[in-house]
């Protein structure tokens, strides 16, 4: 099951995190980087990447947070959720980046690293390279 939120056709490399991403508390507005210490991407940007992760988590104003990091050109190419919550397809449609909600036998499936082409007027959205 594939569920398209945000269109948009992109190609890039995975980023994927195991837990769900607090966007106002957890990414640095300006870098892109994962500043929470007991988050799994800790360090690390999710700036030009395809990001895959279960959900996001906290405040609406989260969507303000990807707001800001698509401005600063530090956002990711697209995201990739198990679960879709208000915060991550507000910020996404507020942005252009492309949001599909997969399964969790697909999430399972992606891996870190992964080279990923998502297109979202083709019949199969996700192509894994």
């Amino acid at each position: 099951m594939k569920k398209i939120l945000v269109a948009g056709k992109v190609q890039g490399i995975v980023l994927k995190s195991e837990k769900p991403i607090n966007f106002l508390g957890t990414v640095d507005k300006k870098t892109g980087i994962i500043s929470d210490k007991n988050h799994d991407l800790f360090e690390k940007s999710i700036k030009d990447t395809i990001l895959v992760f279960p959900s996001g988590v906290g405040s609406s104003v989260g969507a303000y947070t990807i707001y800001s990091i698509k401005s600063n050109n530090t956002a990711p190419l697209a995201m990739i959720c198990q679960k879709a919550d208000l915060t991550v397809v507000t910020g996404c449609a507020l942005t252009n980046i492309p949001l599909i909600i997969i399964s969790d036998e697909e999430f399972s499936s992606i891996e870190n690293g992964m080279k990923i082409s998502l297109d979202t007027d083709s019949s199969n959205p996700i192509q894994y390279q």
